[in-house]
């Protein structure tokens, strides 16, 4: 991949990163509820998640679930049924301070927050079309694609590592400076209400035909 053509990439992996969506609200959600160090562990999912979608893409997979009515839709109702569960759950989450968090019985573990933002990411079709449309501009056809797939993986990998920490560490401050258990409880509910509502998009979200 030509150096003009990388940085044209790696723009537009920051737009990617920095636009709001299922993502980011799993990253301030497990600043808020476990603090940076440990919710941080929510990002490599995430990234986990992204490279498993460009895996799809570059063995041919992720044209079969755009193109598979019924595959495009197994896949989307399974991130709609993930997305409000954990809205659900986070809904749900006891409002106890970040001090509190590591006192409580059962803690999320890190493999736990690793799974759930994997989760998010890869069984979204949203994002598999997302990157049909917008992978193929950047490859040269010509020369041989798995380097090419592994250079877009790394650069979606290094933005949202910087992009998904710094919404983990925003969330993981506001939370370190409350004090009041209804106050927590209420971001508790808010992420859980924007979980919710990204599954709800992502419900109403469908196939190009």
């Amino acid at each position: 991949m030509e150096f003009a053509t990388w940085l044209t990439l790696f723009a537009a992996c920051w737009a990617i990163s920095l636009s709001p969506g299922a993502g980011a609200v799993a990253a301030m959600s497990a600043g808020l509820s476990h603090g940076f160090k440990r919710g941080y562990f929510m990002t490599f999912g995430l990234i986990l998640g992204i490279l498993t979608q460009v895996l799809f893409v570059s063995a041919g997979l992720g044209a079969l679930i755009a193109a598979s009515e019924t595959a495009f839709a197994v896949i989307k109702w399974a991130g709609v049924a993930y997305l409000i569960w954990l809205g659900i759950q986070q809904w749900r989450a006891p409002a106890k301070p970040l001090a509190a968090a590591g006192d409580a019985g059962v803690p999320v573990t890190r493999q736990q927050l690793v799974l759930r933002g994997w989760g998010i990411n890869a069984v979204n079709p949203k994002g598999t079309v997302f990157l049909l449309a917008v992978v193929p501009q950047f490859l040269n056809l010509q020369a041989p694609l798995a380097p090419q797939y592994l250079v877009i993986g790394a650069t979606l990998a290094f933005t949202d590592l910087v992009v998904m920490g710094g919404y983990t560490a925003l969330a993981a401050r506001v939370l370190a400076a409350l004090k009041s258990e209804s106050h927590i409880k209420t971001l508790n509910r808010v992420f859980g209400s924007l979980f919710v509502t990204a599954g709800v998009l992502l419900a109403s979200f469908k196939r190009a035909a």
